[in-house]
């Protein structure tokens, strides 16, 4: 069954006063934020997509929007479970195909184009795929604390503990998951927004299944497409910019291989983002942003 979120969640949001929009994702819908652009599609229109990963939503993006959209068009888009989208109750419901099909119909239902991805954790295992598999559609990469797992990567044992007890803690407080994943302290009222889309256990499935869906196996579901895109991004002739953080201790040791594997990652600046753990918007959004629109103005 799927359930939708009250907005009511998010009336004490701090520092997001975006209005949420719509898009039919199959049975769901798929929230998102935009800001920036002169609100025409064009092509030439610069479009920033930013993709957000487990457990967040797209207000994590939320120190970086102003300066993007100074350069262009900027979509900050929920998966499916998070956020103001919708979710299913049942986490059986949920996959690695549900979640890119769902966000392969948001881009093409938008239509984007000339796109610049902006992605981190999970919005990197998505969007990668999504990217590679429709190059017409994108202009550059920037991946950020993440990875494309195809079943053959060596998982450390801070992860499994990790994906255990995200699936099994008897009360999961996803607002002190995300302080935890940060360099910096963050305020109690950011927390909050972090924790105001899991009112309770029915909507948090996807929250709980994120880290299981991880393909851990070359016979897992949705090995097959990483293993795809693990290829194809071998081949990616595109701009990329590899932006990681330096104190993330789930993906810091993914930067320099997925650096190297890209072909023209090494032609950019090789740069860690210091004082920044696994949420690095959070920690340095603003940096961020600016080298990242820096990266755009000179591809």
């Amino acid at each position: 069954m799927a359930i939708s979120i009250s907005e009511d969640r998010f009336e004490d949001v701090p520092d997001f006063d975006y209005e949420p929009q719509y898009v039919d994702v199959g049975d769901l819908r798929m929230a998102y934020v935009e800001t920036g652009g002169d609100g025409e599609s064009e092509e030439s229109d610069e479009t920033f997509l930013c993709l957000h990963g487990e457990p967040t939503w797209s207000f994590l993006y939320r120190k970086m929007m102003p300066t993007l959209a100074e350069r262009g068009r900027v979509v900050v888009p929920d998966l499916i479970g998070c956020g103001r989208s919708d979710r299913y109750e049942d986490r059986d419901a949920y996959s690695v195909e549900m979640h890119y099909d769902a966000l392969q119909t948001f881009v093409e239902e938008l239509d984007l184009t000339n796109i610049t991805l902006v992605c981190q954790d999970w919005g990197g295992v998505l969007g990668l795929p999504l990217a590679t598999h429709q190059p017409e559609r994108f202009a550059r990469l920037v991946p950020m604390n993440t990875g494309v797992p195809d079943g053959t990567q060596e998982m450390s044992d801070r992860w499994h503990e990790f994906a255990e007890m995200v699936a099994t803690a008897d009360d999961l407080d996803i607002g002190r998951l995300v302080r935890n994943g940060c360099y910096r302290d963050l305020s109690e009222e950011v927390v909050d927004a972090y924790r105001a889309p899991f009112p309770d256990e029915r909507h948090m499935a996807a929250a709980r299944t994120f880290p299981g869906l991880v393909p851990t196996s070359p016979d897992d579901p949705g090995a097959e497409l990483m293993a795809e895109t693990q290829e194809r991004l071998g081949e990616w002739e595109k701009p990329a910019f590899v932006l990681f953080g330096r104190e993330d201790p789930i993906t810091s040791h993914d930067r320099d291989p997925l650096r190297h594997h890209i072909p023209t990652a090494t032609e950019q600046p090789d740069i860690w983002i210091d004082e920044a753990a696994h949420f690095l918007q959070e920690d340095a959004g603003e940096e961020i942003a600016e080298r990242i629109v820096d990266f755009v103005d000179r591809t």
